[in-house]
């Protein structure tokens, strides 16, 4: 298959990255995206995410016309879905994205064209998109009614990006590529070697996403037990980093650090995926959840017992991100505590992130404001840190002498 254009769909996270190191490869790149406030930005030479270097790339592949941002999907070779999948109440999965992705893109398919699904999906929602296309296109073939000589080919490659570090890893990883049929992988492999310098792995397209699901389960089992570790240290008066970094000079020991909570838009949402498809099985990944899901509570009334010791509590909050130097708030359990903190009034709310040129919505409605450490370290007597920003982490630790300190992520 000879690959010219590539269509992504979802111009996000994972989506703009993705299509900007297509770009730079030569190909031709039509970005598919719902917000025309993003293409227009795109389209301009900019970005409409923070990651490192994109700026620059997304600048040179627009002006060189091999990337260009839409609202109206057109025809290309391959078409690649890299749209959200969060959870509904209850922690349903909603594939209502996907599914919109595929209405978008099904009437421009033709014969020869490969779909890939980059999205973090359950298992089955491959043979879902597929089945999708196929009732919006009856009159082509599918790998489902026509196996190997199907007229459109679908796979999955889920995405396994760091933020921070997403145009690096996108070149650098291993990728597991899962066809509907061994020739749906296959031609999809001849898509990502064009820029993927990381092993090309094919399986079926069950096992690529229960292999993402896996990935991100397994590392919220082990953040579970570090962040119920701090609970019990909390309650024998143990020092939980010390305790951690004294058991990790075992060799065939490594205990992950604990935090406010688990954040961002896989680990704290993908192991859900796995509960939803399998409830009964699935004991110890529930419990993992359920456990981190608890954490920010705790840390909140942590923060809410210290304020009690000051007749005007002050209390300044390092950092609302899911994670350290990023700007990146989805699922943030940061966020969560300083929202949270701030409906039950038990004191000045001080918001210090300097990653953020503006407080979210629910934290501006909330009357909140952002403050600069400097001015947080004057004013406040109760300090808590939510995230280990390298500003936090550099910070004269006698800054901290005079304050009641809760440290969530161990930068003291």
């Amino acid at each position: 298959m000879a690959i010219k254009r590539v269509c992504i769909v979802g111009l996000g996270y994972i989506g703009l990255p993705t299509a900007a190191v297509i770009a730079s490869r030569g190909l031709e790149v039509i970005g598919l995206d719902v917000n025309q406030a993003s293409v227009d930005i795109i389209n301009a030479g900019n970005i409409n995410i923070a990651e490192p270097d994109l700026d620059i790339i997304v600048r040179g592949v627009v002006s060189t016309g091999n990337l260009r941002a839409t609202t109206i999907a057109e025809p290309a070779d391959v078409f690649m879905i890299a749209v959200p999948t969060p959870f509904t109440k209850g922690h349903k999965p909603d594939l209502s994205y996907i599914k919109q992705a595929a209405e978008e893109i099904a009437p421009v398919l033709e014969q020869g064209n490969l779909v890939i699904l980059e999205s973090t999906s359950p298992v089955g929602t491959t043979e879902q998109l597929a089945s999708w296309l196929k009732e919006l296109r009856p009159e082509l073939t599918f790998p489902q009614d026509k196996g190997e000589q199907a007229q459109i080919n679908v796979a999955h490659c889920p995405e396994r990006v760091l933020p921070g570090l997403i145009l690096q890893e996108l070149v650098s990883n291993d990728r597991v590529i899962g066809g509907l049929s061994k020739t749906c992988a296959e031609k999809a492999k001849e898509l990502y070697k064009i820029f993927v310098r990381g092993e090309c792995i094919l399986t079926t397209a069950r096992t690529a996403e229960m292999a993402k699901l896996t990935e991100n389960s397994f590392r919220d089992v082990n953040i579970a037990f570090a962040n119920e570790l701090s609970v019990i240290c909390d309650k024998l008066k143990i020092n939980v980093w010390e305790l951690i970094r004294l058991a990790n000079r075992h060799p065939r020991v490594n205990i992950l650090k604990p935090g406010p909570g688990v954040g961002g838009h896989c680990i704290a949402v993908d192991p859900w995926f796995i509960v939803d498809s399998c409830p009964e099985e699935a004991q110890l990944i529930r419990q993992a959840r359920e456990t981190n899901d608890a954490k920010p509570d705790y840390v909140l009334n942590k923060i809410c017992r210290a304020a009690d010791e000051f007749k005007r509590p002050i209390i300044a909050c390092l950092g609302i991100t899911f994670k350290p130097d990023i700007d990146d708030i989805r699922e943030s359990p940061a966020l969560n505590i300083v929202k949270q903190l701030a409906a039950k009034n038990v004191g000045q709310v001080l918001v210090v992130e300097p990653n953020l040129q503006k407080l979210p919505k629910p934290l501006v409605e909330a009357g909140l404001e952002l403050c600069s450490l400097e001015a947080a370290f004057e004013q406040a007597n109760v300090v808590a840190v939510l995230v280990d920003h390298q500003e936090f982490r550099e910070t004269d630790k006698s800054e901290f002498a005079s304050k009641v300190v809760i440290d969530t992520r161990g930068i003291l």
